[in-house]
């Protein structure tokens, strides 16, 4: 089975970053609400990830608990990238699950980003290379638990984290 990522025509992928390697631009205006991407991948548990994690990288999305969506192959870790680096000031959220839209109006040029503590719940840290006035320094797999950012971002938590807040 051949998996790939939806990127909107809006958008072009693999572009160097500022942030962080390659990001995801906008080579178009993009309206508050669009779909900037949808993830493709293999649905896969922890331990397969675990399995696998050397040659894929960071191209998986946590979609649940146990979940995971993945390429399986190197030669798939391409089409499934989103290439959506991580800001503490982003411009793209999720509905859903796999589905990426734009939380504001985004100029053509701009970088989409999003903030990582939307979609993960896992135990690590990262050095935040963003550059944001509000930038946290440290990005953890744990801030989804943060009430400030709960409010910040509201409904553009991924479903699985949506669930695990109004709890």
């Amino acid at each position: 089975m051949d998996v790939s990522t939806h990127i909107s025509p809006k958008a072009k992928k693999g572009t160097r970053s500022k942030i962080e390697g390659r990001g995801l631009f906008a080579i178009e205006p993009v309206k508050k609400g669009e779909v900037v991407a949808i993830k493709g991948g293999h649905i896969i548990d922890w331990k397969t990830l675990k399995k696998h994690e050397k040659l894929i990288g960071a191209s998986y999305l946590q979609i649940d608990d146990d979940f995971v969506l993945a390429p399986l192959r190197k030669n798939e870790v391409e089409k499934v990238m989103m290439f959506l680096n991580h800001s503490c000031n982003p411009n793209v959220g999720v509905r859903g699950e796999i589905t990426f839209v734009a939380m504001c109006n985004i100029k053509k040029g701009e970088e989409l980003t999003i903030d990582y503590a939307m979609i993960d719940d896992d135990s690590y840290r990262m050095k935040c290379n963003c550059g944001a006035k509000n930038c946290r320094k440290i990005v953890t797999g744990k801030d989804w638990e943060r009430k400030d950012l709960q409010r910040k971002y509201g409904k553009y938590f991924a479903a699985f984290l949506r669930k695990k807040i109004e709890k």
